[in-house]
């Protein structure tokens, strides 16, 4: 699985996938994650990529046409034997998307070779892009962020965990599983304030059938 992240700030996923299991599926080149900055595609001398709106409004709109070169380039550095097209899904992050789930995750991971995630910025991108490319416009919840990289990150997060050997253990993946809402362990007792809190004693059984039936009913 390739990420390809159109965004004029790279740096902004610098810190989180360069940690833990993201770090390592990158390392063991399960995923990688490739950045493409509209920036590097604008055609004037400050590389600049942002307009006035027409129609007025406040803010400014990221144009089309460096977007358009950004994608393009992406499209250049997936082989032509994954079957192009087929396996490739360009994915527009708007909080008017359709809402983002873990069922579209494993669609993701289990469907296609490539994604392709556009980051808009400020009051967003001109929307031709959307012309001159399918894309499926997606939402991470019903808020609105600064821009798209928290989102863009969110969704390689969230479809990199269902990639084959990303996950050491394929068990880790709690929704395959009854995952527990409260977790715990040792000590079995300790004290705060003078008042002990004690593990739920049916963890202590070693009763794997009652033991999961607490978790189903949502372990309190």
């Amino acid at each position: 699985m390739t990420f390809h992240i159109i965004t004029l700030f790279p740096n902004a996923f610098r810190s989180y996938l360069g940690e833990s299991i993201l770090k390592r599926a990158i390392e063991d080149k399960k995923i990688t994650v490739k950045f493409y900055n509209p920036r590097d595609y604008a055609e004037n001398k400050h590389a600049r990529v942002d307009r006035k709106p027409y129609g007025g409004g406040p803010g400014m709109v990221i144009q089309s046409e460096p977007v358009i070169r950004a994608i393009e380039k992406a499209f250049s550095y997936i082989p032509r034997n994954v079957g192009m097209r087929k396996k490739i899904k360009i994915i527009w992050l708007s909080p008017r998307g359709k809402q983002f789930t873990n069922e579209g995750a494993i669609r993701y991971a289990k469907q296609y070779t490539d994604l392709i995630i556009i980051c808009g910025r400020y009051e967003g991108i001109d929307a031709r892009v959307k012309k001159v490319f399918a894309v499926e416009e997606l939402s991470v919840g019903p808020f609105v962020l600064t821009g798209g990289e928290l989102a863009a990150e969110i969704l390689i997060d969230t479809i990199a965990r269902q990639v084959d050997g990303v996950l050491g253990d394929p068990q880790s993946r709690e929704e395959t599983r009854i995952a527990a809402s409260n977790v715990y362990t040792r000590p079995e007792v300790f004290v705060y304030k003078k008042k002990k809190y004690r593990v739920p004693k049916i963890l202590l059984t070693g009763h794997r059938a009652h033991i999961e039936e607490w978790r189903k009913n949502g372990s309190r």
